[in-house]
């Protein structure tokens, strides 16, 4: 379990033009991630 501070584990998604991005190749950057539980739903 993270805890707060804890650094994020390096994952891979899918970006909106269909490419590869992996969280690690964003270090050094000021990167957000939002989650949310289901489509529609307000953040």
């Amino acid at each position: 379990m993270l805890k707060a501070g804890d650094p994020a584990p390096d994952f891979t998604l899918q970006t909106h033009e269909g490419q590869p991005l992996t969280l690690s190749s964003l270090r050094g950057r000021k990167v957000l991630l939002w989650f949310y539980p289901k489509a529609d739903t307000p953040g």
